[in-house]
């Protein structure tokens, strides 16, 4: 081989495996609805966004001042189409031309439009007219988008009720209501063709609503419970969201989408409530977001996706006064839009660390949380955390989730870092319970993960990666 196709071919595979990690790794978005009297100007939301760690944000409608307000920002944008809109766009091709170059063209590449989502939970929505249309719609967008040349750059997709699936439970038994199965194969298949994501909705804090009991506060949280087995396939889940996700993943895969990817178009906890609305609060909200984040971070991924998080939007990105029904769907800010301040802190500042320590009720006993075992023999020559050979996914997973949301670096062990490699479960959550106990001041208890892990004066750095620690 010579020098110059040597080197060529390097640098394809170079190229190549850059290409595939930027794949794998996550994104978090936000949500900013703008039903409300009271939002700051579309300037000082830019500027916002762009002090955050926040990559994409999602707009129901395309309102045209924000995303002026968002150009040479990089920062991705997800416009949607109202749902009203949906009957012109599928009938008429000049249409849907005439929309994507007012709200797309316009624009772009400036403002840097990713996905334009056409209609919101329109298959749900029990208007068998316009379900109907959805399709068609979605079709005339995407030649328009092509006539632009703007088809490989910009997706087009519809986002989903949880509510369309008729089973969850087992997430392994995820499965569509049969009711909407032709339509539904239509717009996966469409999502297929198009490499477009399945978006979707998913909110662990209705199903406490529906089941209010402790531990199944817990597992919405990523707190402490004895998880839920899937007795179809052996796995122990450790907290809803993943669950609702697997269930979605099994339907898709069930009606043959493997290939298809989630995208959670919405989720979040709301901070406040009306009395007689359980588990709304600004603790549990920020449990629930912060530890959510921390978990996208840890690149864990879900049991039916390990390794792959979710690209995730949270909502939302401000409250909306103007929204009816119970005071917790207009209490889900994450900022407040009177002076931008954060309703509570999860992390997402890039002046701050990684990850904050999320706030949890005085219940919580996170399944990392130092008990009060006693240490291992010799604490003072054992340096190092590690974990211990019999422990399960689901604690090693746990424990990682917990170390990465309470105040250490967790950037080596994602795609690109030092210690990404080898990307396995086991190394990184070593990595993180280690860091934890070394910045806890090497104490003893720090290394306990719920009896997860131990201490050890054997050094277990990998393929390059130093785990701080030493003799004491």
């Amino acid at each position: 081989m010579s020098a110059l196709h040597f080197t060529v071919t390097f640098l394809l595979l170079t190229l190549l495996l850059e290409v595939n990690k930027a794949k794998s790794q996550s994104f978090i978005g936000v949500n900013y609805g703008q039903h409300a009297d009271n939002l700051p100007s579309p300037a000082a939301t830019a500027k916002l966004l762009q002090s955050t760690s926040i990559q994409k944000v999602r707009l129901y409608g395309s309102d045209a001042a924000m995303i002026k307000a968002l150009a040479n920002t990089g920062i991705g944008i997800v416009i949607g189409t109202a749902n009203g809109d949906i009957p012109a766009l599928a009938s008429d091709p000049n249409f849907a031309k005439n929309w994507v170059d007012t709200n797309v063209v316009a624009y772009y590449p400036a403002s840097k439009i990713i996905l334009i989502n056409v209609g919101n939970e329109v298959i749900m929505s029990g208007d068998n007219n316009l379900i109907s249309q959805l399709l068609p719609a979605m079709q005339n967008v995407k030649n328009a988008l092509d006539a632009a040349s703007l088809g490989d750059k910009v997706k087009v997709s519809t986002v989903h009720s949880m509510t369309l699936l008729k089973q969850s439970e087992p997430p392994s038994s995820g499965s569509f209501d049969p009711a909407y199965g032709d339509m539904l194969k239509g717009v996966l298949a469409f999502n297929n063709a198009t490499a477009s994501p399945f978006a979707i909705n998913p909110y662990p804090f209705f199903a406490y609503r529906s089941d209010p009991r402790p531990e199944t506060l817990a597992f919405c949280l990523f707190q402490p419970n004895s998880g839920r087995l899937d007795g179809n396939t052996k796995i122990n889940y450790m907290n809803m969201f993943d669950a609702q996700v697997d269930a979605v993943r099994a339907a898709l895969d069930a009606m043959g989408f493997k290939n298809v990817e989630i995208v959670v178009a919405e989720t979040g906890w709301p901070y406040k409530g009306d009395s007689d609305e359980v588990g709304a609060s600004i603790e549990n909200a920020k449990a629930y977001n912060g530890n959510l984040i921390a978990h996208l971070r840890s690149m864990v991924g879900t049991p039916l996706m390990p390794g792959k998080s979710v690209d995730t939007y949270l909502f939302a990105l401000y409250d909306e006064n103007l929204k009816s029904g119970p005071t917790s769907e207009r209490s889900f800010g994450l900022y407040q839009s009177a002076d931008l301040t954060m309703t509570y802190d999860v992390g997402l500042s890039k002046s701050s660390s990684q990850a904050q320590t999320p706030a949890s009720p005085a219940t919580e006993k996170t399944p990392a949380t130092p008990s009060a075992v006693a240490p291992s023999p010799e604490p003072k020559k054992a340096s190092w955390c590690v974990p211990k050979k019999d422990v399960t996914d689901s604690e090693l997973q746990a424990s990682l989730d917990y170390a990465c949301a309470h105040g250490i670096d967790c950037s080596p062990i994602q795609p690109g870092g030092s210690c990404f490699e080898p990307n396995t479960l086991s190394a990184h959550a070593a990595y993180a319970m280690n860091l934890y106990y070394q910045s806890s001041g090497r104490d003893p208890s720090s290394c306990d993960f719920s009896q997860a892990a131990m201490l050890s004066s054997s050094n277990p750095s990998y393929n390059g990666c130093t785990f701080p620690g030493g003799s004491t």
